[in-house]
C-alpha cells in the first residue's frame, strides 16, 4: 500500500521496514510486523489513543517527541490501514506532490 504512493520507498530503519517520502518516513512496521507506526500530529494520536486504546498506543519515551503513533495490526481492516498510510504519507509529503495526487485521484 504504501509503496503505491508517489514517490514512495522502502528502506530499513532501525532495522525494520520502512516506507519514506523524499527520505523522510511517514510509516515502518515493528520488527515483529504486528505493529505499524505512522506519521500523525502528537494531538490526533492523543484522540485515536484515547477513543481506541485497544488499537492505537505509542511508546512511552520513545515516541513522546515525535508526531508518531503505533496501531496493531490485527486491529485494523485493509480500508483503514489503506486510509492511516495514506494520511501518514499525506502528512509528510511536500504539498506540491500531495497536490498532484490529489488533482490525478480526484
Amino acid at each position: 500500500m504504501a509503496l503505491a504512493l508517489p514517490e514512495a520507498t522502502e528502506r530499513p530503519a532501525w532495522g525494520q521496514p520502512a516506507f519514506r517520502v523524499r527520505d523522510k518516513i511517514f510509516v515502518a512496521l515493528s520488527k515483529d510486523e504486528t505493529s505499524m507506526g505512522f506519521k500523525v500530529p502528537k494531538e490526533e494520536r492523543a484522540e485515536l489513543i484515547a477513543a481506541e486504546p485497544e488499537k492505537f498506543y505509542f511508546i512511552e519515551g520513545h515516541d513522546n517527541t515525535y508526531n508518531w503513533a503505533r496501531v496493531r495490526l490485527d486491529t485494523v481492516d485493509t480500508d483503514e490501514l489503506a486510509e492511516l498510510i495514506t494520511e501518514a504519507w499525506r502528512r509528510t509529503a511536500p504539498k506540491r506532490l500531495v497536490q498532484d495526487y490529489d488533482a490525478a485521484n480526484g
